[in-house]
């Protein structure tokens, strides 16, 4: 059976990526270093909302309890839960963003790798909350950057 339009939901874009984090400088000094900036911090919420210079917005959600040994209890145990295991974020150069990486010190947890026949690059990294983020150019040349095939 077909589905019509009217039957689904219209929707035309992503609006923001809501991430719960368990220690509001520390996030913001991580997210600071991929380009976002602190527009609000809301007073009725514990919600802290930040923008980078394109526009794309992360809120993120400050009321995390830190009680999993710090391990991500979704990508990190041997128990797979449901829910959203990471955010990809588009960049402009997997190459500048590694360089990027390096200047913060933040560390590379996979990649450079590819994902088949699509020849994209990308390069994981967690937050301090082991949130994964995936960082994923499209014009860039894999082999230059010696990406390797992706494995789960």
């Amino acid at each position: 059976m077909a589905v019509t339009l009217e039957k689904t939901v219209a929707i035309t874009g992503v609006d923001h990526i809501g991430i719960r984090v368990s220690d509001t400088e520390r996030a913001l000094a991580f997210y600071r270093a991929l380009g976002f900036e602190l527009v609000l911090k809301v007073d009725h919420d514990a919600v802290a909302i930040l923008r980078n210079a394109q526009g794309v917005e992360i809120n993120l959600i400050l009321n995390a309890n830190d009680l999993n040994g710090g391990k991500n209890i979704l990508m990190d145990v041997p128990v797979k839960y449901p829910g959203y295991t990471h955010v990809a974020l588009r960049v402009a150069s997997v190459a500048q963003a590694i360089s990027a990486l390096a200047h913060h010190g933040i560390p590379i947890t996979q990649g450079p790798v590819t994902f088949g026949a699509d020849g994209h690059a990308s390069v994981f990294i967690r937050d301090p909350d082991r949130n994964v983020v995936e960082l994923r150019g499209r014009a860039e040349d894999a082999a230059a950057l010696g990406a390797t095939p992706y494995k789960p």
